[in-house]
């Protein structure tokens, strides 16, 4: 059985600056062009979590809550947020940093879903994730309720069957 690991240990830490052919007709990163540096962020984390290869199995929610300018300052901040047997969430949480002013605001949220993979891209088991903060902690059990959603949605589960689903709408 593999050692479990933290969320720090997963980590990823991306600063970019937006250049002009990087935004659309309003002078504002283009939304395609931040989600392609968020799957980078992700993967990242991902593989630093399972130290193996991994693929994006979804992309589970995206906001876009603030425009990124021309000239912004983008800090890309990514970590697992829970572990599941072979596949993995993390969470990916976008800045606009503005030195001058000293400020620092969030612009956008991302959860990712990735699987890890071995030689002939068959899903393999991944070290399980153990939350140290508040926040971490929050995000771990929120995790659970957002696959057991998607499986229900898809067909791969039945809704009698949700643990936490039913805790949350029948308190159960």
């Amino acid at each position: 059985m593999q050692k479990s690991k933290k969320s720090i240990d997963s980590l990823t830490v991306m600063t970019n600056i937006v250049l002009p052919n990087e935004t659309n007709s309003l002078r504002n990163l283009f939304g395609g062009e931040l989600l392609s540096r968020m799957d980078r962020a992700a993967s990242i984390s991902a593989t630093r979590h399972c130290e193996r290869r991994v693929v994006t199995a979804s992309v589970n929610h995206v906001s876009f809550n603030h425009p990124i300018p021309e000239g912004g300052i983008v800090v890309l901040e990514s970590k697992v947020s829970r572990a599941f047997s072979t596949s993995m969430e993390i969470y990916v949480d976008v800045w606009l940093d503005d030195p001058i002013n000293q400020t620092k605001i969030q612009t956008n949220e991302g959860i990712y879903t990735f699987v890890a993979v071995d030689e002939f891209n068959r899903p393999i088991p991944i070290p399980q994730l153990e939350p140290e903060t508040e926040l971490e902690i929050v995000r771990y059990d929120a995790a659970l309720r957002r696959k057991e959603l998607s499986l229900i949605l898809s067909g791969r589960m039945k809704p009698t069957d949700s643990v936490e689903l039913k805790k949350l709408f029948l308190g159960e």
